[in-house]
């Protein structure tokens, strides 16, 4: 385990890392644009509170990336249902020849 120094917002973190620090400086990294970019649209707001409307943020996007796969879930399951019933229905089809 490696620590890897990042800053967000204006602050410096040290975060551990099991083996690729590149991953978490691309994730600070994120995290940092997105709280500059919504302190720029909130105006004069302290840290805390852009903290909260970034986390808000990441929040939703979550939750819709949640409900994207399990819709992706749902229509691989029907799909797999239509194969196993063609498939079926071939092999019927193929032992009545």
């Amino acid at each position: 385990m490696k620590t890897v120094r990042v800053t967000i917002f204006h602050q410096q973190y040290s975060v551990s890392a099991d083996d690729d620090s590149g991953e978490i400086e691309q994730l600070a990294q994120e995290v940092d644009e997105l709280m500059v970019s919504i302190a720029q649209r909130a105006g004069n707001v302290d840290a805390t509170r852009v903290a909260v409307l970034t986390s808000l943020h990441l929040a939703d996007r979550l939750r819709t990336i949640e409900r994207e796969l399990q819709e992706l879930k749902s229509r691989i399951g029907e799909k797999s249902r239509q194969f196993s019933l063609l498939l079926d229905k071939a092999i019927v089809d193929k032992a009545v020849e």
